[in-house]
C-alpha cells in the first residue's frame, strides 16, 4: 500500500488552483492529505477557503522581513513544519532564492499561465496576444532557480480567438489550470513521475 504524502500550498491570493487540487484531493480520495496552506499575504482570500476546510495554515508575510533571503529562511521553516513531500506553489507571488529551491529540489511544482518556455514572467496572455500566437495556455512543471523554468510535468491548450482580449484569454486558460494542476499533483501522488536528463518521464 503506497504511503499517504503530505503536501504543502503556497498561496499569496484567492488560490483557486489551491481549491481545485484540494477538492481533486477530497472527491477523487488520493492517497495524500494537504498539511497546510500557507500565504504570503495575512489578508489572501485563499486562507478563507483553507480554515473552512479545516486545512491548517500560516502566514509568512515577505513585508515582515528586510530580504529575500530571510523571508525564504522564515518560509522554509514554517513549511518543513509540516514535513511535506511536495511543495505546490498556487499563485505565490514571491521569486524564490536559489538556495530555497534547491532545499526543495524534486518536489516542488509550479504552474504558469503559458506554454513555457514561451511567455516566462509576468502579463503572459498580454505577451501572447502581442506575438499573435494562435494557442495558447497553462505549464505544469518542477521548480528550479531559474524562474518559470524547470521540467515539464504537463501542458494544456487554448486556441487563441481572433476577438481575444487578455481577461478573456486569462479565463479560458484558467479553467485549464484547474483540471492540469490537479492532475499533475495526483500523478506525483502516485510515483508516476521522475526526471531523467531534465525531462519528465511519467510512469503511466
Amino acid at each position: 500500500m503506497r504511503a499517504m504524502r503530505s503536501i504543502v500550498i503556497l498561496i499569496s491570493g484567492r488560490g483557486s488552483n489551491m481549491q481545485a487540487i484540494v477538492r481533486a484531493a477530497q472527491t477523487e480520495q488520493w492517497s495524500a492529505r494537504i498539511a497546510a496552506i500557507i500565504s504570503s499575504k495575512a489578508d489572501a482570500e485563499g486562507l478563507k477557503f483553507a480554515a473552512a476546510q479545516g486545512i491548517p495554515t500560516a502566514v509568512v508575510a515577505n513585508k515582515d522581513y528586510p530580504d529575500r533571503a530571510q523571508f525564504d529562511a522564515a518560509l522554509r521553516i514554517a513549511i518543513d513544519g509540516f514535513s511535506p513531500d511536495l511543495v505546490v506553489l498556487a499563485g505565490f507571488m514571491r521569486i524564490l532564492t536559489a538556495p530555497f529551491v534547491e532545499h526543495y529540489a524534486g518536489r516542488m511544482l509550479n504552474i504558469h499561465p503559458s506554454l513555457l518556455p514561451s511567455f516566462p514572467g509576468m502579463a503572459t496572455h498580454r505577451q501572447a496576444l502581442e506575438a499573435g500566437v494562435k494557442v495558447h495556455g497553462a505549464t505544469v512543471h518542477f521548480v528550479t532557480a531559474k524562474l518559470d523554468h524547470g521540467p515539464i510535468v504537463a501542458q494544456a491548450t487554448v486556441p487563441v480567438l481572433e476577438n481575444d482580449t487578455e481577461q478573456s484569454l486569462e479565463q479560458r486558460v484558467l479553467i485549464e489550470e484547474h483540471q492540469l494542476y490537479p492532475r499533475a499533483v495526483r500523478w506525483f501522488v502516485e510515483d508516476r513521475l521522475s526526471i531523467e536528463d531534465g525531462r519528465v518521464r511519467n510512469s503511466a
